[in-house]
């Protein structure tokens, strides 16, 4: 698809692009082989492969692969061992998931206000607080708290994202969830991993994502007569041979996308009424962020570029606090499990306003995804495109 005919607009998101049936060696493998259950294989199965390759390109200890990465984060939050009811702190910002993993696991989600750069506010937290997720939202490495000792990162939109310490993110927290949904850095459709640097919490993910089982690969499952219960994540062959497929190309993806946000910070207009948020060196530079000076320009450029069939979005979506699952607190179980267990009389919200200035920052702020698989011509072409929509707003 020519860029004329595109004008910018992402057919397929980042890691799509890469998708090619001559790169598919793991997946051929794996429908060769007639064998797609990980625990099935003669050899090394692609998921152990994967998660070897993960563990050594991110500097993580352990990596294990599930289904999703809501799975990843329900994995973590189980393995710390919680009481029922207990309460985790989560960003007020951020995908339903996070909320819905807390809930899930029996715990109930209080929600943080964030700071300027729409990351968990980690002033706000109170000095007990036992367990915190922190999500790196758009691709931003967010900061993480002291001094607490379950600390889950949610990388699902910031895979490949460093800390200024050169650590990457969902590598310095007590576990690291990321995502391969469609609309994320790499992409096997659906598709998550969890990691950890503590073999013990490994050990308890490891055994509850797979009915509580100590398992042999090529062998039934059997179980220590210490088991506990457990589910069902485990991965399959041909999901774990996409992601393995995906990997191969995660440094190129990331140089495209460096390359084209250099590119737009020197063309972009200088306007009095809109700011173009900066971003730092170790974040994943997955979109241009904007902040207007009013609600009705944000609304006025999001017409003006949808016109012109360039991609955007906006991200009221992601503000809990107005959110049906949290605002409602319904549940499928009689009792209403788990919110039948917040404790009474205490709020389960942490903000300074009532969330005022979070929903004014949400409401001015507009995101251009960025096209890393464009070559560098092409990727002018698409900013200078951009540029002229903003200019004439």
């Amino acid at each position: 698809m020519s860029l004329d005919k595109r004008l910018g607009q992402r057919f397929l998101p980042y890691g799509a692009n890469y998708l090619d049936w001559s790169d598919m060696a793991e997946l051929a493998e794996a429908v060769g082989h007639g064998v797609l259950f990980r625990y099935q294989t003669e050899n090394e199965s692609i998921a152990s492969r994967l998660e070897r390759r993960v563990a050594e390109r991110l500097g993580a200890a352990h990596v294990l692969a599930v289904h999703n990465c809501t799975e990843a984060l329900r994995l973590a939050l189980v393995s710390t061992r919680p009481r029922t009811g207990d309460l985790v702190h989560i960003p007020a910002t951020t995908f339903v998931a996070v909320a819905g993993a807390v809930l899930a696991s029996g715990l109930i989600p209080v929600l943080v206000d964030v700071d300027a750069s729409l990351s968990l506010d980690t002033t706000l937290l109170p000095p007990d607080a036992q367990r915190v997720i922190v999500a790196h939202m758009e691709g931003t490495a967010a900061t993480l708290p002291e001094g607490v000792p379950y600390v889950i990162e949610d990388s699902a939109q910031a895979l490949g994202a460093r800390f200024p310490d050169g650590r990457h993110t969902g590598t310095r927290g007590y576990a690291g969830t990321f995502s391969f949904h469609h609309n994320k850095v790499l992409t096997s459709g659906e598709g998550g991993l969890v990691t950890t640097n503590d073999p013990a919490a490994w050990h308890t993910m490891r055994c509850y994502h797979d009915h509580g089982s100590a398992r042999v690969p090529g062998r039934y499952p059997t179980w220590n007569a210490d088991a506990y219960y457990g589910e069902n994540f485990v991965t399959s062959e041909g999901v774990a041979a996409i992601q393995y497929q995906q990997f191969r190309h995660l440094d190129e993806l990331l140089a495209g996308l460096e390359r084209q946000h250099a590119m737009a910070m020197e063309e972009l207009p200088a306007r009095r009424d809109l700011e173009v948020l900066p971003r730092a060196a170790g974040d994943v530079k997955i979109s241009l962020r904007f902040r207007w000076e009013s609600r009705e320009l944000r609304d006025a450029a999001v017409a003006a570029l949808t016109a012109k069939g360039i991609a955007n979005w906006t991200l009221g979506k992601y503000l809990l606090p107005e959110h049906p699952v949290l605002t409602g607190r319904h549940s499928l179980y009689a009792d209403g499990f788990p919110w039948n267990l917040a404790p009474q009389g205490q709020p389960l919200t942490l903000s300074r306003d009532g969330f005022a200035r979070t929903r004014d920052l949400l409401e001015r702020t507009l995101c251009v995804p960025l096209s890393p698989e464009l070559p560098q011509a092409e990727q002018a072409r698409a900013v200078r495109t951009v540029r002229e929509v903003l200019e004439a707003v």
